[in-house]
């Protein structure tokens, strides 16, 4: 089949046939009037008549053999434009993006989404309540050769900070433990621990019922710990435990045991959801200084 950019070309060249057929037409009806003598007007009205009927078609043949080389040109030029915007749109258009592609592109953005938001908390920290408050600890612990160990804060902070101590008393007692017993004392204590729980919508003090499903929140929950777990641990192992703050003095619960404290540092501005526990260890220098 022909290309578009031929068609023009084959329809000239079809005209142009035509054009020769015609004069070689013309010149056989000049041989046919030379025929017919011209004393015979019956055979030469005839024959004009008829010469008069081929040339009128013969012109209509041309007339539509030149509308179809228009029509040809110009459908070949439109054809050739759309070629040409095809080309062009396909030149220019973006390649596709995989759906592995976007989840890493997007993965990334969120990643450098986080750097920032990290880096602007930092900033803002430097001179907020976080910052002072973890500067201040810093000085009373290391008035004491002591410094903050980290402690995640997962719900569990409290209980993983008594069990970090623990360990440096070779007492392998696991969070899970410390949660099991805690609970299990108060619930056999109810008179000693009751009457501080508060409902936190009402206000209203707790009812036995509201104290059970706390006692059993402490152990199948990751539910923050606090005061009355504090002393109700320090009883279970009878040994104090001292927390130390930053703008109070340090607080003492079980202070009636004579065994060496658990040490604690509670922080109310370390983490966006508020209060927190982590333990302590000494000093590189003071550590040094005892292997030595």
């Amino acid at each position: 089949m022909p290309s578009p950019l031929t068609i023009p070309f084959l329809s000239l060249f079809r005209f142009s046939f035509n054009l020769w057929g015609f004069g070689g037409f013309s010149a056989k009806i000049q041989g046919m009037k030379n025929a017919v003598p011209k004393n015979d007007k019956k055979r030469r009205k005839q024959l004009i008549d008829d010469v008069a009927k081929l040339e009128a078609e013969m012109e209509q043949k041309q007339r539509e053999e030149l509308e179809h080389l228009k029509l040809t040109s110009k459908e070949s030029k439109i054809d050739s434009v759309a070629v040409n915007i095809s080309n062009l749109i396909l030149e220019n258009q973006l390649p596709r993006i995989s759906k592995a592609q976007k989840r890493r592109d997007k993965k990334a953005a969120l990643e450098k989404e986080r750097k920032e938001r990290i880096a602007e908390a930092e900033i803002e920290n430097l001179s907020g309540a976080r910052h002072v408050e973890s500067e201040k600890l810093a000085q009373i612990l290391a008035a004491r050769q002591l410094e903050i160990k980290q402690i995640p804060s997962d719900g569990h902070c409290m209980y993983r900070a008594i069990e970090d101590q623990l360990q440096e008393q070779d007492c392998p007692l696991t969070v899970a433990a410390l949660r099991s017993q805690a609970a299990d004392y108060m619930q056999s204590h109810v008179e000693d621990f009751l009457p501080f729980l508060t409902n936190p919508n009402t206000g209203e003090p707790y009812t036995p019922e509201e104290f059970g499903k706390y006692c059993d929140d402490i152990i199948n929950t990751a539910a923050w710990g606090g005061q009355l777990e504090l002393r109700a641990l320090s009883h279970i192992l009878q040994t104090p435990i001292e927390i130390i703050q930053a703008d109070s003095p340090p607080i003492v619960v079980g202070e009636e045991y004579q065994k060496k404290p658990l040490i604690l540092v509670y922080m109310r501005h370390a983490y966006g959801l508020g209060e927190h526990y982590n333990s302590v260890t000494w000093l590189v220098n003071r550590a040094t200084e005892n292997c030595s």
